[in-house]
Order: structure tokens, then sequence, then C-alpha cells
């Protein structure tokens, strides 16, 4: 009985928490990251479904493990998918999108369609180094700093307005590599903060 007490209080608690869904398309750090912060007393936000454009990443096993619902779309042919993937969103109450490493471009039709706010986060101190290959470029131009930015998605690649910013000094000896892994570090603290950032003003 009281194990179907708590069961019960912890659905009520999810239900009374902005819904959200976490967009992937690999290893899933960032999304850990946010479940991690979902899971912290003052957030608002409770993680519903887990979107993946490919089958069998360690996001996804990630999510099924903490018992996120997960749904996998091909995106073969983009308008059927993205119709599917609204009603789906609206099933589920859905009030925020939160890409997270998802390698597919989002439609100006899915953007008006879902209405709703959608955040990102590129591994760069926007709006310098849109798009893919940023930390090669980076390295190419010898900048100082690199970092990453979280940013609501508008219409166009990597445009939306900016949340938070975080920077990163780039070292003589990194590489593509090593810088990645630098701002990675990052990103799963930046991308929480500009969550709690976002949600704490509704």
């Amino acid at each position: 009985m009281e194990n179907q007490k708590f069961h019960y209080m912890v659905k009520l608690i999810g239900e009374n928490k902005v819904q959200c869904a976490v967009f992937i398309s690999g290893r899933g750090t960032n999304l850990k990251s946010i479940f991690n912060f979902s899971k912290t007393k003052h957030s608002k936000i409770n993680i519903q479904i887990v979107i993946s454009n490919k089958h069998d990443v360690d996001g996804l096993k990630f999510a099924k493990k903490n018992k996120i619902k997960t749904k996998i779309f091909n995106f073969n042919n983009i308008v059927l998918t993205e119709n599917r993937i609204i009603k789906l969103l609206k099933k589920n109450n859905i009030k925020y999108i939160f890409l997270a490493g998802f390698m597919k471009i989002l439609s100006k039709r899915f953007i008006k369609k879902f209405k709703n706010p959608i955040l990102n986060i590129h591994p760069s101190l926007l709006p310098k180094y849109k798009g893919l290959n940023t930390h090669k470029k980076v390295i190419q131009n010898k900048e100082k700093f690199s970092g990453c930015t979280v940013h609501f998605v508008n219409e166009k690649l990597d445009s939306g307005k900016i949340i938070m910013k975080k920077k990163v000094k780039v070292l003589k000896k990194d590489t593509p590599n090593s810088l990645s892994m630098k701002i990675l570090k990052e990103e799963n603290k930046l991308y929480p903060k500009a969550i709690s950032k976002i949600i704490s003003k509704i």
C-alpha cells in the first residue's frame, strides 16, 4: 500500500511539472545533465519523452533505463515524420523541446506548427561558427576562445535569440577532439542553467 502511494505521489509530481521532450542523435550527455536537473528539488520540468533519429544510441539506452518514453523516427519523409512528431508532442502535452545533439534540422513548418519554445545548444560562441565542424574552424582560425551557446530555435540555422553562453580558452596544443571534450563538459553545466532561467519566468 505504501509503495503504491509513493508511485502515485511521484506520478503526481511529474504531472505538475512542465512537460518537455528531448531530441537526440547520439550519446545523450546533455540529455543526462537535463535529466539530472529535472530530478532536483527546485526543477519545474519533467522529461516526458525522448525522440531520436537513430536506433540503438546511448542516449536512448539511458532514457529507457530511467523509464522515460522513447520514440525513433527515420526522417525519410520529412513532412510525414514531422506531422507524426507534432501529433506525439500534443498527445504528451509537451510545452518545451530541448535539442541535445540532434543532428537533423527542423523545418520552418515544424517550428511554426509546434508554436511553443524550442531550445538548442551549439558548440561555439554564437553568432560565430554556425553549423558543423565548429572546433576545426576555431583551431584553423587560431581563435583564443571558443565555447557553447544555448539559444532559442527559429527558422534560420543557429540564429535564434541567445539565452546563455560559456567561454572556453583555446590552448595551442588543442585539437578539434580535445576542444570538443572541453566544451562538452561546459555544455553539460550550461544547458540546465539556461533551462532553469527560461522556466523560472513561467
